[in-house]
């Protein structure tokens, strides 16, 4: 079953983000899968953050978690769409791509125990 992993919102600004967001919500981070292009926010199910851009254009990027990222990603080429090569983090793998019309979301494969 392919379900939503994980995802972002995009800020330009991380530690603005993490203050209005936390005093907001609650929230609080995790430092350790934190850096300064990426802010975790822990003990979130699905699992989210904020990712530095240089402008905000609004956009929450929806990661759906895949038992093998290569195999999806041939798979959107065959039926239209487009599939970034897939990068590696310590949380897993995963690629940017778009369906036949253009729309972008990401897959995400767990790194083992991950998940």
């Amino acid at each position: 079953m392919i379900q939503l992993g994980y995802f972002t919102l995009e800020t330009p600004d991380i530690a603005k983000a993490r203050g209005f967001y936390g005093a907001l919500f609650g929230w609080t981070f995790d430092e350790e899968a934190s850096k300064a292009t990426y802010a975790h926010v822990a003990n979130s199910d699905p699992a989210f953050g904020f990712s530095k851009v240089e402008r905000a254009h609004g956009h929450t990027n929806l990661y759906f978690t895949v038992d093998d990222i290569d195999a999806v990603c041939a798979r959107v080429t065959e039926l239209g769409g487009r599939a970034a090569v897939p990068s590696d983090s310590p949380s897993g793998r995963s690629a940017v791509v778009q369906d036949d019309q253009g729309v972008s979301f990401s897959l995400w494969q767990p790194a083992p125990g991950y998940v």
